[in-house]
């Protein structure tokens, strides 16, 4: 079950998982099961009230550790044996718990970033440990590159979630060309952190960013808003996979060389006004 949701529900990390170990694939699909079946609760097309109801129930079950729901035994487990913060997994509920509402409008840049960490930083933070990265900057890199890649489905999703009356940008091309614009720079600066991760599966996380950053460079080949409007889901090909893929191992030989800089991101003070990232990581 772990495997075929994870391939077919997110095909950028599937094809990434490829270059990891099994006992490491496995983990996370673990996480992969326990932040899906979350969005599924509230992406269905049940009615608001239920769907409250229904997330509800499973964050109760989670915090009661109900052992008889499988995916809340599995990731109970991972949590425990990589040492990964309630406090995380808390930021994760709730930014998805942000979606359950009858309409969502963001209306601040601050406000994009605190709901893109909460969904997909989190995310980021929580993988990290399973490869057991330990460096405090790499942390925040991982942070930071969750971010990027929620920034680019937001890019990608902007008609999807307007029929679910969430508007996390303004549906036009040049808001959407801009929040590219914010992933570039949380993929950039991400980069250097990679090389904390530990060799064996450095190079499946490298993979990850480029096919994923790809997407965002689909979208800006769109030109504009009716050609982005008509396109559909915008994905990597395979062609496309297999190309970001090759040109990852001269990332990877990148990273082997010393990262002297020290690790800055002066968007984190966005962050910092609602989210204490010291304390997450």
């Amino acid at each position: 079950m772990n495997k075929n949701l994870l391939q077919i529900h997110a095909k950028s990390f599937y094809w990434a998982s490829f270059f990891l170990s099994k006992k490491i694939f496995y983990k996370c699909s673990v996480l992969y099961n326990f932040c899906r079946t979350l969005d599924d609760i509230v992406d269905s097309e049940k009615q608001l009230e239920l769907k409250k109801k229904e997330f509800l129930n499973f964050k109760n079950d989670f915090l009661n550790k109900n052992l008889n729901n499988q995916i809340i035994k599995e990731m109970w487990d991972l949590i425990n044996s990589q040492n990964i913060s309630k406090i995380v997994i808390l930021d994760l509920f709730d930014g998805v718990e942000t979606d359950l509402k009858k309409s969502l409008i963001i209306n601040s840049k601050k406000d994009l970033l605190v709901y893109s960490y909460r969904v997909a930083g989190t995310v980021g933070l929580m993988m990290s440990k399973i490869l057991h990265v330990k460096n405090d900057e790499a942390l925040l890199g991982a942070i930071d590159l969750g971010i990027a890649m929620q920034l680019t489905n937001i890019a990608r999703d902007v008609v999807e979630d307007k029929k679910r009356n969430r508007e996390y940008i303004s549906h036009n091309f040049s808001s959407i060309k801009q929040t590219i614009i914010e992933a570039e720079s949380f993929y950039n600066i991400s980069f250097k952190a990679i090389k904390s991760i530990p060799v064996k599966s450095r190079f499946s996380v490298i993979v990850a960013r480029r096919v994923y950053r790809k997407i965002g460079h689909y979208i800006i080949k769109k030109e504009n808003i009716e050609n982005y409007n008509k396109s559909g889901k915008i994905f990597v090909p395979i062609y496309g996979k297999i190309i970001e893929s090759f040109l990852s191992i001269i990332d990877f030989f990148k990273l082997l060389f010393p990262q002297n800089k020290k690790y800055n991101n002066e968007k984190h003070e966005l962050l910092g006004k609602e989210i204490n990232l010291n304390e997450r990581i």
